[in-house]
């Protein structure tokens, strides 16, 4: 089995998690990757944050899905909040690994995470859906958009006199082995050293401090934090070698979030921060929605339901109506 990766390296090493769950779940059968560009990685003169970027559907999964299509390779791997809600006939989700930590973090170049920011200082990210946050929380900060891969993004903020901090997901920084104040062997998910080799512990850029944002104030996007698997076809060899590394609480939590998404007609563009939690057979969904234009005046809808958990979509059809 064949598996296809975007080349960054969060990207590999989160196709090597995938690799070693395989390898350890079933070690009769033989798995390998193969490192595939897209559109997201190609085009960096694309304004992902941007409504009228023209970049929405696939830009990360596209050229993935053509070769799961020609049968190049037999699994995508994903960042599942990179994948569109809507996926073309014959693609489906079918599997994931354990969910990672969903906060995000504040690096900037001072101690004291948001709060310690000056009145007016400049925050960088490529997600619409932080800055929108950013500006609620912080109505005084100038947010502007970054691109790169996680290493590039902290060097230009070391690099920049125009930039006062950025704010990346915690798992990513977790999974490439940033040194952080929060970081603990095994970040990266259950997977025992015998099966998986982190990567080697690396520091942050010289100047730079690393805040975790609480995530039920800061709420995280949908599916962060989640490596997902998608398919072309039926094949049921396959789609059970995938379910057998499948964590299933983090499973609820994806059809949850992507089911809400569909609901409300989401894009790539749209501003939603989404909480799903999950304990004693219950699953509680809170949301806050953003108006899509950037400087909207308008307050954030927000909502929170509870339900079971053995029914994710009922749980996110509450969430929805209770928000609408």
């Amino acid at each position: 089995m064949i598996l296809g990766t975007r080349g960054s390296a969060l990207a590999l090493v989160q196709t090597q998690m995938v690799l070693a769950a395989l390898r350890s779940a079933h070690p009769g059968h033989h798995f390998s990757h193969e490192v595939i560009h897209t559109t997201g990685d190609l085009r960096q003169d694309l304004r992902l944050g941007r409504p009228d970027s023209g970049a929405d559907k696939g830009v990360w999964t596209k050229e993935l899905e053509a070769a799961l299509a020609s049968g190049s390779v037999q699994v995508a791997v994903h960042s599942a909040k990179d994948v569109p809600t809507e996926l073309p006939p014959g693609f489906h989700l079918a599997g994931c690994l354990p969910r990672a930590h969903v906060e995000d973090a504040l690096i900037s170049k001072l101690p004291g995470g948001i709060a310690a920011l000056a009145t007016g200082a400049t925050v960088a990210t490529s997600s619409v859906r932080r800055a929108c946050q950013l500006r609620h929380f912080r109505p005084d900060l100038q947010v502007v958009e970054i691109r790169g891969n996680v290493p590039t993004r902290l060097q230009k903020l070391a690099d920049s006199d125009a930039l006062d901090a950025l704010v990346l997901a915690r798992a990513g920084l977790d999974r490439l082995g940033y040194s952080t104040s929060w970081l603990e062997p095994a970040a990266i998910g259950p997977l025992s050293p015998a099966v998986f080799s982190e990567p080697a512990r690396q520091p942050l850029p010289d100047g730079l401090e690393a805040t975790l944002l609480p995530p039920a104030d800061f709420l995280p996007a949908a599916a962060q934090g989640i490596v997902t698997l998608e398919v072309f076809g039926n094949d049921p060899v396959r789609d059970g070698l995938l379910a057998g590394i499948t964590d299933q609480s983090t499973w609820r939590a994806l059809r949850a979030e992507r089911e809400f998404l569909r609901l409300l007609k989401a894009g790539c563009h749209t501003p939603i921060g989404l909480l799903t939690t999950e304990a004693d057979g219950h699953m509680t969904m809170t949301a806050i929605v953003f108006p899509e234009q950037p400087l909207a005046t308008t307050s954030p809808l927000t909502a929170q339901t509870t339900g079971s958990a053995h029914s994710p979509e009922t749980v996110a059809a509450a969430l929805f109506h209770a928000l609408a």
